[in-house]
């Protein structure tokens, strides 16, 4: 699985296709449709061309909060003309919207609207107030599923609408909101449990570099002060959210239909991974 899916770009170190993924009827996930990454800011010229020209990028899909985007920047593929930007933040946005992309606001605007100490977490808090047994990892997941239920939606219907060519979806380390809304696209594509947590848990190989990565800015270094063990992505952790899913609401699938993403949906997002 680790063989032939990285991309291996200048600016990212979590760069990978969702291709070549097995689904339970035999079949395999499509190359170049989706991708999944870390943060894109700063990508070479080299990269951006191959992304676009070699790829066929068409599309971003941004996980992260406003305040991230106006701290990081808006990064080069924004003026590439041919590459839509949507933005869906998956985290609470202390008062701003989450369906307003902060790159097509004035930067002052956007400050002037924060409030004070919005800079002072950006990354996903491994916190929530059930399943005070679960791990931090699984309740912060499942905090997307139950905080946040629209805006997961709301990615979810971006990568079924979009297209023709690849969209990239992506937060910044490519591996929590990333991996939540990558693992609920596999399964409407008929990827297994197993070769989904497999998907999640390859980001392992690539930690050190994300966590350098991160650790090299002003957004997140505090964030990533903690040895880079409590950065990994673990296996049991993905395996265990979706064993809770399959409990509470039925599979991802059943969640997905409780919350207004029904088969039509479903149809056209498969159609594009498949």
């Amino acid at each position: 699985m680790s063989t032939d899916r990285w991309l291996h770009l200048d600016g990212t170190a979590n760069t990978r296709d969702l291709g070549g993924l097995p689904t339970t009827d035999g079949g395999t996930t499509a190359f170049g449709r989706v991708l999944r990454s870390d943060d894109l800011q700063d990508l070479s010229a080299a990269d951006v061309r191959r992304l676009v020209e070699d790829t066929g990028l068409t599309e971003v899909l941004d996980l992260r909060t406003t305040a991230e985007i106006v701290m990081e920047g808006r990064g080069p593929l924004r003026e590439v003309a041919e590459v839509t930007h949507r933005h869906v933040g998956l985290l609470p946005e202390r008062g701003l919207r989450t369906d307003v992309f902060a790159a097509e606001l004035d930067e002052a605007e956007v400050r002037a609207q924060l409030p004070a100490g919005w800079g002072e977490s950006v990354l996903p808090r491994q916190v929530g107030p059930a399943d005070e047994g679960e791990p931090p990892a699984v309740r912060s997941y499942l905090g997307y599923l139950t905080d946040s239920p629209d805006q997961v939606v709301a990615a979810l219907r971006s990568l079924a609408a979009g297209g023709p060519g690849a969209v990239v979806v992506h937060c910044a380390a490519g591996k929590d909101r990333t991996g939540v809304v990558c693992a609920l696209a596999l399964a409407v594509a008929g990827v297994g449990t197993e070769a989904i947590v497999a998907d999640y848990a390859l980001t392992t190989e690539v930690i050190d570099a994300v966590v350098a990565r991160l650790a090299a800015t002003a957004t997140y270094a505090e964030d990533m002060a903690r040895p880079v063990a409590h950065h990994t992505p673990r296996a049991e952790t993905m395996r265990r959210v979706l064993e809770l899913v399959d409990q509470r609401w039925g599979g991802p699938l059943g969640w997905l239909e409780q919350h207004g993403f029904g088969p039509d949906e479903q149809s056209a997002l498969r159609a594009r991974l498949r």
